[in-house]
């Protein structure tokens, strides 16, 4: 991880700890019986360089949490801790760190796909979110998968997709993440 600043908020990353966080993972953010679940697709270098999920700037995942009414305030990521008192955890599909999840083959995700099952059967939340849709197409064979609640679940699991929050996805902006999001988190509360 790269050095934090006096304040504890993690310095920028160098252009050398970008580079070594190729070979770095960030941890789950998991408990058990958890409302939601939020499964990324893998993490970035930024990500992995200051270990922390959602990291990189112009990320639109933390903003979107918000906007959506899944947190109280604005968190910044090394807040993500915060999120589990909430109910909310966070995993990967990928756990391998890359430049882009262009990088990620077919059987990474497949492989991926059958890790979560395993991470969802033990820590049982009522709903896996993935955020990334065609990260849950290619993991469990459903090509045609629309965003929204899904009809096949994981044990007593739902599924969710949503489309990935990184700033690389120009088919979506923040007023639609955080609109999905909305949905998630009422048919949560329901």
């Amino acid at each position: 991880m790269t050095r934090a600043t006096a304040s504890g908020v993690p310095a920028k990353p160098s252009k050398a700890d970008l580079v070594a966080a190729a070979s770095k993972t960030v941890p789950d953010l998991l408990a058990p019986d958890l409302k939601v679940l939020f499964c990324g697709i893998n993490p970035g270098l930024y990500t992995a360089a200051i270990g922390h999920h959602f990291a990189r700037p112009g990320n639109r995942f933390w903003p979107a949490l918000h906007g959506a009414g899944f947190t109280p305030r604005l968190f910044k990521p090394w807040e993500e801790r915060e999120l589990l008192p909430l109910g909310y955890g966070i995993t990967n599909m990928v756990p391998r760190t890359t430049a882009a999840a262009s990088e990620l083959s077919p059987d990474e995700y497949v492989e991926g796909g059958k890790r979560l099952m395993r991470v969802v059967t033990r820590y049982r939340p009522r709903v896996v979110a993935f955020l990334g849709i065609g990260a849950y197409r290619t993991a469990f064979a459903r090509p045609k998968a629309q965003l929204g609640l899904q009809q096949e679940t994981i044990g007593s699991s739902a599924l969710w997709t949503l489309p990935s929050p990184s700033g690389l996805n120009a088919n979506h902006q923040l007023a639609d993440l955080v609109a999905l999001l909305t949905a998630l988190r009422q048919w949560v509360e329901h």
